[in-house]
């Protein structure tokens, strides 16, 4: 997979002895973007390699990765399935920008239910998927796993050695392991959850040994999907001030979180910080919509 370069594009602060910067991680694809282009680089290639010519993977109504999965389908010339949480969405797809546009990009959609799906890594239940669709290359939801761990080592670069500490959104645990790995001693990760979750400790060691790191839980906003009129606020100002958009459900969180943390001193004096753009920008629109039924203040965007 080939892609535009990110850069580091720095945040002007009104903390004098604070530097913090953030990586346009999302400006790597229109659709594969952020750290779904780096799960999926090795993956494809690995899919290549194994002769697969279908790529199958599992997400809800607006995922990133369902959308990112179409794209590089697309892109790559493998048919693509998306097993959706919640067989209500059916006939609602039109409703729908993230699965619309999935469709368009080519993706075949399998709904199920809440309870089936829940069961999605079964065996049993995968074994139905091949004998319905064939063979195919299996990509987890949230395209974590090895490969993808692989990919996201890949974020950091020579250039991010001169920051203390590394900051990034966490769903499924794969984007901050990479940065982990490829992380300095020297270096502090911290991770700002955008779900409540237990499990992403124990999710995330297993694929890294380093310890300078810890997990932030206090900026989820109740859960997945979940916001507030602060957060949207939040994130309509910063773009505003800096010209960048963030997302709802991942990176306006851990920017919401991070700048917080500077303002109730939380870093040293002299701190560098980098911010990591996970991308994910599509899911706007699907939450704008729910905003607006809701009317609630909805995300500002240039469209």
């Amino acid at each position: 997979m080939n892609s535009t370069e990110s850069f580091n594009q720095q945040i002007t602060i009104n903390h004098p002895n604070i530097t913090l910067y953030i990586k346009r991680e999302d400006l790597l694809h229109p659709y594969i973007s952020g750290n779904k282009f780096r799960k999926l680089k090795y993956n494809l290639s690995r899919a290549k390699e194994a002769e697969k010519d279908t790529l199958l993977t599992f997400g809800g109504a607006f995922s990133n990765h369902i959308l990112a999965v179409a794209a590089a389908g697309k892109e790559y010339g493998f048919k693509t399935i998306g097993v959706i949480r919640g067989e209500e969405l059916e006939n609602k797809v039109a409703e729908n920008p993230t699965l619309q546009k999935a469709r368009d990009l080519g993706m075949v959609f399998e709904f199920v239910t809440r309870e089936i799906y829940r069961d999605k890594n079964r065996p049993e239940f995968i074994s139905r998927l091949s004998k319905k669709y064939g063979s195919f290359y299996l990509i987890p939801e949230g395209g974590t796993n090895d490969l993808a761990v692989k990919g996201c080592e890949e974020i950091l670069n020579s250039e991010d050695e001169k920051f203390d500490y590394i900051c990034c959104a966490v769903g499924t645990g794969g984007t901050i392991s990479g940065i982990i790995n490829c992380s300095k001693s020297s270096q502090q990760v911290l991770g700002f959850p955008a779900l409540k979750a237990n499990f992403l400790t124990e999710d995330i060691c297993k694929f890294v040994t380093k310890t300078n790191w810890r997990l932030i839980s206090d900026y989820h906003f109740e859960g997945y999907a979940k916001v507030s009129e602060d957060l949207i606020r939040f994130i309509n100002d910063f773009y505003q001030e800096h010209q960048i958009p963030l997302d709802p459900i991942y990176t306006g969180k851990m920017a919401f979180g991070v700048l917080d943390l500077i303002n109730r001193n939380y870093f040293p004096e002299n701190s560098k910080i980098l911010m990591i753009h996970t991308g994910g920008l599509q899911g706007i629109a699907g939450m704008n919509k729910v905003l607006k039924q809701k009317k609630q203040l909805e995300i500002n965007t240039d469209d």
